[in-house]
């Protein structure tokens, strides 16, 4: 986790509280994610609309808004299984604000947003990154300096994650790099099981050497620069 909590423009506020049954009352909502709106979910406020009539940044096809949404919780956090019903519902991209309940020092936020691809039906949601706990009235940084929408989208989807953005690297392709480096992280820490656990002597030169060349790949995958990935 990374990043800080932004200062979202006041001219892009929309301030509509959204009611949580219109997400959660929807066929196609598990019973167990409807029970977890109940429980874990106080109020659901559209807070920000980022377009191009609120922030002047042209949107495209990919990227046309982005919304913010703050969702204030009934106790300590909210489940991802509760945004991703939300995300669905929505057809644009959405950067959630997490907030705990308590008094004015307790009171903690957090940013997060997974990426959303556009898609006939509904959308395909990456995994979800977000930033550390920080306290309500946290002083808030400026966003990302972009020349578009779809450019905003990929700042603030990195400023959720460890990585840096490589030059001229979209919102989607910095998810894909993502999901690329949790599945080589899950193979290398299988294969140094693998290693440890081995007794013979040959197969664990054998091991040895595919590690190596994971971990290469991994280091090539989180590296800012672009370059080939060896061993993938």
């Amino acid at each position: 986790m990374t990043g800080g909590l932004y200062r979202w423009p006041e001219a892009a506020r929309f301030g509509r509280v959204v009611p949580k049954a219109k997400f959660y009352e929807q066929g196609t909502v598990p019973t167990a994610v409807r029970e977890k709106f109940i429980a874990e979910v106080q109020r659901i406020t559209w807070s920000y609309k980022l377009a191009e009539k609120t922030i002047n940044l042209p949107g495209t096809s990919v990227v046309p808004e982005i919304q913010v949404f703050q969702i204030d919780a009934k106790g300590t956090d909210v489940s991802e299984s509760v945004l991703a019903a939300v995300d669905k519902a929505v057809k644009t991209p959405i950067i959630f604000e997490i907030i705990t309940q308590g008094d004015a020092s307790a009171r903690r936020t957090r940013m997060v947003a997974a990426h959303k691809a556009p898609s006939i039906g509904t959308a395909k949601l990456g995994s979800y990154h977000s930033t550390e706990w920080f306290q309500h009235d946290a002083d808030r940084q400026p966003l990302p300096t972009a020349i578009d929408l779809p450019a905003l989208y990929a700042r603030l989807i990195e400023s959720l994650t460890s990585l840096t953005a490589r030059p001229g690297e979209d919102a989607t392709e910095i998810a894909a790099r993502l999901e690329s480096i949790r599945k080589l992280e899950s193979e290398v820490a299988a294969l140094e099981r693998k290693l440890w656990s081995e007794p013979q002597l040959n197969r664990k030169v054998e091991i040895r050497r595919t590690l190596k060349s994971k971990q290469a790949a991994l280091a090539a995958l989180i590296s800012p620069s672009h370059g080939p990935v060896p061993g993938v």
